[in-house]
């Protein structure tokens, strides 16, 4: 308990994602994504124990930074006004990752420009901030400081 009483609220950012295959089927890929996705396939087939093809497998491959695009990024904030927290929720959605992810980016550049910002959601750290961070840099969007966690050790990344 002692962690929480050094984080600032208004320092906290509360994020979640949606993601979806980056094309809506295994045949809409190029002929080199398809040769990418059936490696991956199979390598997902044997460790979990299924025979699927690739194709009928990429359903899943929007969980996947490489073959997958994030269609909406929800982040929530504190602001504190008169002495009363004030919860604020945002959403970024739309079809064009690139401008979802700048204008996320700009929001965590002007309100929370440093790396001790506080970034919490439900299982983000293992998916959601390097599925950002991936696909910033896919996309060649800045990374924001408080995303880029080179040069760190796992457990200076909070």
């Amino acid at each position: 308990m002692d962690l929480i009483k050094h984080v600032t609220l208004e320092k906290t950012l509360v994020l979640d994602i949606e993601t979806v295959p980056i094309v809506s089927s295994f045949q809409e890929l190029s002929p080199r994504m398809q040769e990418l996705w059936t490696e991956k396939s199979d390598r997902l087939s044997k460790f979990e124990k299924e025979d699927k093809p690739p194709g009928e497998m990429f359903e899943r491959a929007g969980i996947y930074s490489e073959f997958g695009k994030i269609v909406c990024i929800s982040a929530g904030f504190f602001r504190k006004e008169d002495d009363e927290y004030h919860f604020r929720v945002t959403s970024y959605y739309g079809d064009d990752e690139k401008d979802l992810l700048q204008r996320f980016g700009e929001l965590l550049m002007s309100h929370f420009p440093s790396s001790n910002t506080f970034l919490c959601g439900h299982n983000s750290k293992e998916f959601d901030f390097p599925y950002i961070s991936r696909r910033m840099v896919i996309n060649q969007v800045e990374l924001p400081e408080c995303l880029d966690v080179s040069g760190r050790k796992p457990w200076e990344t909070g």
